[in-house]
């Protein structure tokens, strides 16, 4: 980490624009994470269209901020009304709700906050001194090691999210479709545009995702029946923590994020996996195990601490490689291309002032965001009572506007409602998003690194394992495709191994 450039970000991170687009990316991050069914990357999609006008740095410290505002304010959601706010929050409402109905809300909601910003600080440390170093060594690898990468990201997301990896790929698959629509790069021959002349430029990035996270989102919600609300816990007091409450909290946030942040920087395909494990580690760990299931807060600090080291831990490929590991990470791609600034090895390099302001303004928006969460926790507990149909109603409103005002075409706006019908139809199939919207983004991409090799070799498809990196990535990639018949025969190896422990 270069210390005079990090200080120049800083500086220029607490510039009254900077901080007034950080504490509103905070604010928003925190409402979209407590309001159940939205989640950071619907809410960074949604102001796509409205931040073509801004200065990309404002628009990207305020997207990291809402990143980050999502791990803190999902928590609140899971505790009160054991309905996460987003996907990482899942393992949070297990202990959290039942702490919440024993009059424990409030130490349960400490804990998420504190171990939120624990977790995220010294997430944030790690990427400010990992990012640059895989940055260099990203500048020394090769189309074939740039290739093999996405090969990995994408079987590594499309096997360890869904209900199988036969889903995932199919998923994976459309996406990549989806993102091929247009012209060859290189011959510029249309290709599945169906002599459509709009369909030549190819679908806008930013309409897919908006259609996939916003639109689908809403119909499915109101299709399936989920918008009555839930009943809410009673928050009594305030949001603190007793001693004993610290004394157990403590441990759980440093081995959450030990767990989170590494699996972020993995192409593991978001914070589902390194909540589960966080919890399951706690459990297993734990001194109070009668507890677990009754309200156990270290099932609360563990899972929370995972959540937010894995969202420091997605900025790292996704800074140094232009590599998403997750769907929020993806989002957050498509948002530096909307600004034109290439995610990658070359940011460092070209853009050292803006990716330093981005990093010194995680620091300032992680503080923010414990600063707004755990004295105004009541209000943000009203949020919760914002009609369902009104609240999603809303956001397929404002997403089919931002669609069409990106060029203003018809067209746009029929491909949104197409895009959304098949997210609608995934979800009801149990097919995950997450793999397609990899798929869309970085299918191009992979492309293009494929065609530099095969031109590099001449068409000898051998320098696709030219290199260690090359051998080493595709091993992963296998261990990743063998990885649920590796666990399907250890799994009773372990329980039997547990229960002779145990006599």
């Amino acid at each position: 980490m270069d210390l005079s450039l990090f200080l120049e970000g800083f500086a220029n991170s607490l510039t009254l624009t900077n901080l007034g687009f950080g504490l509103l990316g905070a604010i928003l991050g925190t409402m979209v994470g407590i309001l159940p069914g939205i989640g950071p990357a619907l809410a960074i999609a949604l102001l796509f269209p409205v931040t073509y006008g801004l200065e990309p740095q404002s628009a990207l410290i305020m997207f990291c901020a809402i990143y980050y505002g999502a791990m803190f304010g999902g928590s609140t959601t899971s505790i009160l009304l054991n309905t996460p706010g987003e996907s990482g929050s899942v393992m949070t409402a297990i202990e959290g709700n039942r702490m919440a109905k024993t009059g424990k809300a409030g130490a349960a909601l400490a804990t998420a906050a504190i171990g939120s910003f624990v977790a995220g600080s010294i997430g944030t440390g790690i990427l400010a001194f990992a990012a640059p170093a895989i940055a260099d060594l990203g500048l020394r690898m090769t189309p074939p090691d740039f290739f093999a990468l996405m090969i990995l990201a994408f079987v590594t997301v499309s096997s360890l999210l869904g209900k199988s990896i036969s889903r995932g790929l199919l998923s994976l698959t459309l996406g990549v479709v989806i993102g091929m629509v247009g012209t060859d790069p290189n011959s510029g021959a249309p290709r599945l545009s169906f002599d459509l002349p709009e369909a030549m430029e190819g679908f806008q990035t930013v309409i897919v995702i908006v259609s996939l996270f916003a639109v689908a989102e809403a119909l499915y919600i109101a299709l399936s029946g989920r918008l009555e609300a839930g009943k809410v816990n009673k928050l009594i007091g305030s949001a603190r923590m007793t001693k004993a409450e610290w004394g157990r909290s403590w441990k759980p946030w440093l081995r959450g994020t030990a767990v989170g942040f590494p699996l972020g920087v993995l192409p593991a395909g978001g914070s589902e996996i390194p909540t589960f494990l966080s919890y399951t580690w706690e459990k297993r760990l734990s001194k109070n195990k009668g507890e677990f299931g009754k309200g156990a807060i270290e099932g609360v600090a563990g899972p929370e601490a995972a959540n937010n080291a894995n969202a420091s831990g997605a900025l790292v490929p996704l800074l140094a490689l232009g590599i998403p590991t997750s769907g929020t990470a993806a989002v957050m791609l498509a948002a530096f291309d909307q600004f034109r600034i290439n995610a990658g090895p070359m940011l460092f390099v070209d853009e050292p002032l803006l990716v330093w302001t981005l990093v010194a303004s995680l620091f300032i928006a992680n503080f923010l965001l414990l600063i707004i969460n755990l004295p105004l926790i009541k209000m943000w507990i009203q949020i919760l009572r914002v009609p369902g149909p009104y609240l999603f109603a809303g956001i397929l409103v404002f997403a089919m506007i931002g669609a069409y005002s990106i060029k203003y075409s018809t067209f746009d706006l029929l491909v949104a409602i197409g895009i959304g019908v098949l997210g609608v139809a995934l979800r009801r199939f149990g097919y995950p998003i997450t793999p397609l919207i990899i798929g869309a983004i970085l299918g191009p991409m992979a492309e293009i690194q494929f065609r530099r090799s095969m031109q590099l070799s001449q068409g000898d498809t051998s320098i696709l394992l030219s290199t260690p990196f090359t051998w080493a990535t595709y091993t992963l990639m296998i261990i990743a495709l063998a990885w649920p018949w590796i666990w399907k025969f250890l799994k009773p190896l372990i329980v039997v191994k547990e229960k002779t422990r145990r006599k």
